[in-house]
């Protein structure tokens, strides 16, 4: 058995491939139409059955009289080619004509139809969004890139605002009736101010559950407001005619639920800026006030009102000074004069000059006239040393 390398295998399938269908006519409905930054435009060509990539090459894009679009049903002339760097085989398309409406595009057309008929699209069941929710519901998938970019907005964005995951599938038979439920829990147990449904970008048939039935009837049904960001700018789904507002992606979904939040927030800036600015309109207009007066003037006018006022209390003070000296002079003056009138009573000094006092020895009187003594009397004759006992004779 022959032994193939990769690039052996890949390049015998590419040669076999090619030359058997060196040019083809293909018809099938259009899905995944998305341009390349480089002007190429890829996309997947299918029916009940099976799909092919198919790729237009820019030269050829831009002589197209239409533009692509998914659910178109195509007829393409080509050739098959194989990408060896891929391992992919595609339709490169040299022709393409549009050959009506794909099954599906009519199939969404007829429900549009259907369900606008029954009021869900009307303008008066929109409700208006809250303007700072605390809660936004988020019904996505968990592991989608939609998800991130949400959170992301609103953490830079209004990072107080809680955020309620309602976990389900985005694509797939099973995702619409999920998708369904989870509103319909959101609503029974009042998860959230407002809800968010959607996902990323993806091709006709990925975006399929947001337009089912169920899912379109539980967004219209919905006493929660509801924001349907389902795919990119250019994709639509029946779930935005229902909800209360259709935003173009994901992330524009979280700006508009935290948009008053940016609101609220630039207008507090601009009264901070407005209260900065008149302050220092303030401030400007004193300092033009004050300018005329210099450090020196300042001083001048204060010297000018203090220097009366100092003198006259140097003034004060040395009156103050010569009353109070002149007051201890007359009081020492009369304290010299009570000394000396007291010292002039005092017994003490009269007996220091060598006089002396007869005191009567019985009585203890004082003897002031001979007349008073008889022979015999005893008496204390008090000196300023000593005393002398005495006998009249």
């Amino acid at each position: 058995m022959r032994e193939f390398t990769v690039s052996e295998l890949t390049n015998l399938i590419k040669d076999n491939l090619e030359n058997a269908f060196p040019e083809i006519v293909v018809q099938g409905e259009a899905s995944n139409c998305r341009p390349s930054s480089t002007g190429h435009l890829y996309f997947t060509m299918k029916d009940g059955g099976a799909c092919i990539s198919a790729v237009m090459f820019r030269n050829r894009y831009r002589s197209l009289s239409f533009e692509p679009k998914d659910g178109m049903l195509l007829r393409v002339i080509g050739a098959l080619s194989v990408y060896p760097q891929r391992g992919a085989y595609q339709v490169v398309c040299e022709e393409m004509e549009k050959c009506g409406t794909g099954d599906i595009l009519a199939l969404l057309e007829q429900r549009k139809r259907s369900l606008a008929n029954e009021g869900l699209f009307d303008d008066t069941r929109k409700q208006c969004l809250p303007r700072f929710p605390e809660t936004v519901g988020v019904v996505s998938s968990p592991m989608g890139a939609a998800l991130r970019d949400i959170l992301n907005i609103l953490n830079r964005r209004a990072a107080s605002v809680n955020v309620v995951i309602l976990p389900c599938p985005v694509q797939g038979s099973e995702a619409a009736a999920i998708i369904a439920r989870r509103i319909e829990q959101a609503n029974f147990w009042n998860l959230a101010d407002v809800l968010i449904i959607g996902r990323g970008g993806g091709s006709l048939e990925d975006l399929l559950p947001f337009s089912e039935e169920v899912v379109v009837r539980a967004v219209a049904n919905s006493r929660i407001p509801v924001v349907s960001a389902v795919g990119h700018e250019i994709d639509w789904a029946l779930s935005d005619y229902a909800a209360d507002l259709r935003a173009p992606t994901p992330s524009a979904a979280a700006e508009l639920v935290s948009a008053n939040y940016d609101a609220a927030l630039t207008a507090v800036h601009g009264i901070m800026d407005s209260m900065h600015q008149s302050i220092r309109m303030r401030l400007d207009k004193t300092r033009l006030l004050v300018k005329p007066f210099s450090a020196e003037d300042m001083e001048y006018r204060f010297r000018t009102i203090l220097e009366p006022r100092l003198a006259r209390f140097d003034d004060a003070k040395d009156a103050l000074i010569i009353s109070l000296q002149n007051r201890i002079v007359d009081i020492r003056r009369k304290l010299e004069l009570e000394r000396r009138t007291l010292e002039s009573a005092n017994p003490n000094a009269v007996l220091q000059r060598g006089f002396s006092i007869v005191i009567d020895a019985i009585t203890g009187e004082l003897v002031r006239s001979a007349s008073h003594v008889q022979r015999g009397d005893h008496f204390n004759i008090r000196l300023m040393d000593g005393q002398i006992k005495a006998v009249a004779e």
